[in-house]
C-alpha cells in the first residue's frame, strides 16, 4: 500500500502542470448566477471525454423540487442551466463503499474592478499563488477532486465502489443544484466537498435564511420634501434594527460548536436599491438581507422571528406603522449542520490527510453554509468539507495557495484509495 502511495504522489506531480491549467481554464469562465452553463457543457464533456465517465446533465425541475427536504424558494428557473454528474463506476465485487465527489462552479460577482489588482476572470499566476474571482471559492476544489480521480486512472487504479463527481450550480444562493442531484438518485455512503476552508475537517456550519424588505415612501420633488418621506430614509430605520437584532443574537448563550468564536451569526445587508432621481425623494426602497442562524434551530422560526422583529421596529415610526414594510423571503432556507467526529468517514479522512501531510486532521465550525447539509440532515450521507487555502472569498484579489490544492489532491486520491477499496 505504502508503494501505491508514492505513485499516487508522484503521479499527481506529473500531471501538476495539466491540473493548473485545467484550473486557469475553468477559472477564465464567467460562471456567475444564470451563466452556468458554459462552464457546466465543458466540464460534462471533460467527465465523458477526458476521464471516460457516464456523464449526466440535469436540469432541475421546479415543481419536482419544491417538493424535496431542505429546498429553497426561488424567483428564477433553471432552463439551461444543467447540474453534472459522472459515474465511475466500481470494479470487481465492490466490495468498497461508495463516494460522491461535489463542487460547485456558480461564483459571486467580482464587484468593482478597480479594486482589483488582477484580471478577475484571467486567472493569474504570481508566485505560489493564483487569483481570481472562484478560483478559491470553489474551482480549486473541483480541479483537486479532478486529478485526484486522473492520477488513479493513469495509474489503472480502480475503485471498489461508484465514485460520483458532481458539477452543481447555486451552492451561493440556494443549495437546490445538490438537491436536485440527490433527488435523481445519486446517493452514496460518504461524500465529500472541498470547499476552501484549509486542509480541516468541519464538524458544524451554521444555517442561513435570505429576505428582502420593501419600503414605501411619498414622493416629491426636493422643493416640497418637508410634505414628502423618503423611503430610503425610512429603510435606515429598518437596517438599524436589524443591526440591533445582530446584536441580540449574538448576545445570547452561543451553540456548543460556536463557544469559541467571538460573533458567530452575521447579519449582512447585502444589497440596496431606492429611489429614481436625484432631485426626487424616494417613493420606494428595497433592501436584501442575509442572517445566519445555528444547528438546531428552524429556519421558518428565524423568519417568523426575524418578521415579528421587523414589524415591532416599523410600529415605533409615525410613518412606518401606517405604511408596513413588505417582507420576503428567497434564496436560503438553510438549516445548519454539526456532526459527529467519530463517523467512519471522518477516521478514513484523517488517515488521508495524515499520509499526506504527515500532521493530525484539524477540525473547524465556519459561519457560513455549504451543501453538506443536505448530505447530513435529509439524506443520511455523512458529509465534510476539506479543501485548499486561500483569502478573500468573495472579495477582491480572490486567491489560492496552489501547494495547498496539490495536497488536497493527493488527499482525496488516498481517501478513495482507503474508502472505496481502490486496487490495481
Amino acid at each position: 500500500m505504502e508503494q501505491i502511495r508514492k505513485k499516487i504522489k508522484e503521479k499527481i506531480n506529473e500531471q501538476w502542470d495539466e491540473q493548473v491549467k485545467f484550473l486557469q481554464t475553468i477559472g477564465r469562465y464567467k460562471s456567475t448566477f444564470g451563466k452556468e452553463a458554459p462552464l457546466q457543457n465543458y466540464l460534462a464533456d471533460y467527465f465523458s471525454n477526458e476521464m471516460g465517465l457516464e456523464t449526466e446533465k440535469i436540469y432541475p425541475d421546479v415543481e419536482q423540487l419544491s417538493k424535496g427536504p431542505g429546498f429553497s424558494p426561488i424567483e428564477w428557473d433553471y432552463e439551461g442551466r444543467p447540474v453534472i454528474v459522472g459515474t465511475w463506476q466500481g470494479s470487481g465485487n465492490k466490495e468498497g463503499k461508495s463516494l460522491i465527489l461535489q463542487s460547485h462552479i456558480d461564483v459571486v460577482p467580482e464587484g468593482p474592478i478597480e479594486n482589483w489588482d488582477y484580471n478577475p476572470w484571467a486567472a493569474t499566476i504570481e508566485g505560489n499563488r493564483m487569483y481570481g474571482r472562484g478560483i478559491q471559492d470553489m474551482k480549486s476544489g473541483m480541479a483537486a477532486m479532478i486529478f485526484a480521480v486522473r492520477a488513479l486512472q493513469a495509474l489503472g487504479i480502480k475503485p471498489q465502489a461508484d465514485v460520483y463527481l458532481e458539477s452543481v450550480i447555486e451552492e451561493e444562493i440556494t443549495g437546490n443544484g445538490a438537491l436536485a442531484t440527490l433527488m435523481s438518485g445519486y446517493k452514496a455512503d460518504a461524500a465529500l466537498i472541498p470547499e476552501p476552508f484549509g486542509q480541516k475537517g468541519v464538524i458544524a456550519q451554521v444555517g442561513v435564511i435570505w429576505l428582502r424588505v420593501s419600503v414605501k415612501g411619498a414622493a416629491a420633488h426636493v422643493e416640497r420634501a418637508t410634505s414628502a418621506v423618503s423611503a430610503i430614509e425610512k429603510a435606515y430605520i429598518l437596517i438599524q434594527a436589524l443591526q440591533a437584532y445582530r446584536e441580540h443574537i449574538n448576545g445570547l448563550p452561543k451553540h456548543s460548536a460556536f463557544e469559541d468564536h467571538p460573533h458567530p451569526l452575521n447579519v449582512n445587508i447585502g444589497k440596496i436599491r431606492g429611489g429614481d432621481w436625484t432631485s426626487s425623494v424616494a417613493s420606494e426602497c428595497n433592501f436584501d438581507v442575509r442572517i445566519g442562524l445555528y444547528p438546531g434551530e428552524d429556519p421558518q422560526d428565524v423568519k417568523d422571528r426575524v418578521y415579528r422583529w421587523l414589524i415591532d421596529a416599523a410600529k415605533q415610526d409615525e410613518w412606518l406603522k401606517d405604511n408596513l414594510p413588505e417582507i420576503t423571503y428567497y434564496g436560503f432556507h438553510a438549516e445548519g449542520v454539526e456532526l459527529d467526529k467519530k463517523l467512519d468517514m471522518f477516521n478514513t479522512l484523517e488517515k488521508a490527510h495524515r499520509e499526506t501531510t504527515g500532521h493530525d486532521l484539524p477540525y473547524t465550525a465556519i459561519t457560513a453554509t455549504t451543501d453538506i447539509r443536505f448530505y447530513n440532515k435529509y439524506y443520511d450521507i455523512p458529509c465534510t468539507c476539506y479543501g485548499p487555502d486561500g483569502a478573500n472569498m468573495h472579495g477582491a484579489n480572490e486567491w489560492v495557495d496552489l501547494d495547498s490544492v496539490k495536497r488536497v489532491t493527493e488527499t482525496y486520491a488516498n481517501f478513495i484509495l482507503d474508502w472505496c477499496k481502490a486496487k490495481e
